[in-house]
Protein backbone atom coordinates (compact mmCIF):
# COMPACT_ATOMS: atom_id res chain seq x y z
CA UNK A 1 0.00 0.00 0.00
CA UNK A 2 1.38 3.44 -1.32
CA UNK A 3 1.62 5.71 1.60
CA UNK A 4 1.13 9.01 -0.74
CA UNK A 5 -1.21 10.15 -3.52
CA UNK A 6 -0.41 9.79 -7.20
CA UNK A 7 0.57 13.00 -8.55
CA UNK A 8 -2.46 14.15 -11.40
CA UNK A 9 -0.52 14.57 -14.75
CA UNK A 10 0.17 18.42 -16.00
CA UNK A 11 -0.73 19.34 -18.99
CA UNK A 12 1.47 21.79 -21.55
CA UNK A 13 0.24 25.20 -21.47
CA UNK A 14 -1.40 26.33 -24.88
CA UNK A 15 -0.19 29.77 -25.28
CA UNK A 16 -2.12 29.70 -29.06
CA UNK A 17 -5.60 29.87 -27.65
CA UNK A 18 -6.47 32.39 -26.66
CA UNK A 19 -3.84 34.10 -24.30
CA UNK A 20 -1.50 34.82 -27.64
CA UNK A 21 -3.81 36.72 -29.93
CA UNK A 22 -5.57 38.62 -26.86
CA UNK A 23 -1.68 40.04 -25.92
CA UNK A 24 -1.65 40.90 -29.84
CA UNK A 25 -4.18 42.40 -30.00
CA UNK A 26 -3.98 44.50 -26.71
CA UNK A 27 -0.15 45.62 -27.69
CA UNK A 28 -1.67 46.79 -31.15
CA UNK A 29 -4.44 48.56 -29.50
CA UNK A 30 -2.36 50.66 -27.53
CA UNK A 31 -0.18 51.06 -30.32
CA UNK A 32 -2.29 52.42 -32.32
CA UNK A 33 -4.07 54.87 -29.95
CA UNK A 34 -0.38 55.98 -29.08
CA UNK A 35 0.21 56.48 -32.89
CA UNK A 36 -2.85 58.58 -33.37
CA UNK A 37 -2.50 61.05 -30.43
CA UNK A 38 0.35 62.71 -32.25
CA UNK A 39 2.15 63.51 -28.77
CA UNK A 40 -1.27 65.21 -27.86
CA UNK A 41 -4.01 64.07 -25.23
CA UNK A 42 -5.82 61.04 -25.22
CA UNK A 43 -9.22 61.19 -26.41
CA UNK A 44 -12.52 58.79 -25.94
CA UNK A 45 -12.00 58.62 -30.25
CA UNK A 46 -8.77 57.30 -29.68
CA UNK A 47 -9.65 55.16 -27.00
CA UNK A 48 -12.08 53.66 -29.06
CA UNK A 49 -10.02 53.31 -32.24
CA UNK A 50 -7.28 51.76 -29.92
CA UNK A 51 -10.19 48.94 -28.70
CA UNK A 52 -11.47 48.22 -32.16
CA UNK A 53 -8.08 47.77 -33.73
CA UNK A 54 -7.31 45.50 -30.92
CA UNK A 55 -10.42 43.89 -31.69
CA UNK A 56 -10.25 43.05 -35.06
CA UNK A 57 -6.35 42.41 -34.98
CA UNK A 58 -6.82 39.28 -32.41
CA UNK A 59 -9.94 38.24 -33.54
CA UNK A 60 -8.02 38.32 -36.89
CA UNK A 61 -5.18 36.44 -35.16
CA UNK A 62 -7.62 33.77 -33.12
CA UNK A 63 -9.51 33.34 -36.25
CA UNK A 64 -6.34 32.13 -38.41
CA UNK A 65 -4.60 29.84 -35.70
CA UNK A 66 -8.11 28.45 -35.07
CA UNK A 67 -9.71 27.58 -38.24
CA UNK A 68 -6.64 28.50 -41.00
CA UNK A 69 -5.84 24.37 -41.15
CA UNK A 70 -9.42 24.11 -43.57
CA UNK A 71 -7.87 26.08 -45.99
CA UNK A 72 -5.04 24.65 -48.24
CA UNK A 73 -1.66 26.27 -47.46
CA UNK A 74 -1.26 28.56 -50.46
CA UNK A 75 -4.60 30.48 -49.09
CA UNK A 76 -3.29 30.26 -45.19
CA UNK A 77 -0.63 31.69 -46.23
CA UNK A 78 -2.41 34.54 -48.21
CA UNK A 79 -4.84 35.03 -45.57
CA UNK A 80 -1.75 35.76 -43.02
CA UNK A 81 -0.32 38.07 -45.42
CA UNK A 82 -3.32 40.14 -45.52
CA UNK A 83 -3.70 40.28 -42.09
CA UNK A 84 0.03 41.35 -41.50
CA UNK A 85 -0.16 43.59 -44.55
CA UNK A 86 -3.09 44.84 -43.88
CA UNK A 87 -2.15 46.12 -39.63
CA UNK A 88 1.10 47.56 -40.79
CA UNK A 89 -0.70 50.08 -43.34
CA UNK A 90 -3.15 50.85 -41.26
CA UNK A 91 -0.86 51.56 -38.30
CA UNK A 92 1.48 53.90 -40.20
CA UNK A 93 -1.24 55.12 -42.50
CA UNK A 94 -2.23 56.74 -38.38
CA UNK A 95 0.87 58.52 -38.38
CA UNK A 96 0.17 60.50 -41.02
CA UNK A 97 1.80 59.21 -44.07
CA UNK A 98 -0.07 59.23 -47.22
CA UNK A 99 -2.18 57.06 -48.51
CA UNK A 100 -0.03 55.50 -51.63
CA UNK A 101 3.05 55.07 -49.20
CA UNK A 102 0.83 53.35 -46.58
CA UNK A 103 -0.71 50.87 -48.95
CA UNK A 104 2.59 50.95 -50.57
CA UNK A 105 4.43 49.57 -47.12
CA UNK A 106 1.39 47.10 -46.49
CA UNK A 107 1.49 45.27 -49.87
CA UNK A 108 5.41 44.99 -49.05
CA UNK A 109 4.91 43.52 -45.82
CA UNK A 110 1.64 41.87 -47.12
CA UNK A 111 3.76 40.07 -49.57
CA UNK A 112 6.93 39.42 -47.22
CA UNK A 113 4.54 37.98 -44.54
CA UNK A 114 2.75 35.48 -47.00
CA UNK A 115 5.72 34.43 -48.50
CA UNK A 116 7.51 33.54 -45.13
CA UNK A 117 4.41 31.55 -44.01
CA UNK A 118 3.53 29.89 -47.37
CA UNK A 119 7.49 28.58 -46.92
CA UNK A 120 7.08 27.68 -43.45
CA UNK A 121 3.74 25.42 -44.20
CA UNK A 122 5.51 23.86 -46.99
CA UNK A 123 8.10 22.55 -44.90
CA UNK A 124 6.29 21.36 -42.41
CA UNK A 125 3.30 19.87 -43.72
CA UNK A 126 3.32 16.88 -46.48
CA UNK A 127 1.58 16.81 -49.52
CA UNK A 128 -1.53 16.49 -48.15
CA UNK A 129 -1.38 18.98 -45.79
CA UNK A 130 -0.96 17.51 -42.55
CA UNK A 131 1.79 18.08 -40.59
CA UNK A 132 4.97 15.96 -41.04
CA UNK A 133 6.18 12.81 -39.33
CA UNK A 134 9.67 13.22 -39.05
Amino acid sequence: MAAHAAVPARRPVNLHGAVLPAVLGIAYGLYTSTVSRHGGALTWGQLWLGIVSALVLGGGVYALRTYGRALPREARAGAWGVLGGCAVGFIFSLSGASVLSASVLGLIVGVGVGAAMFYLFYTHEDATGHPAAY
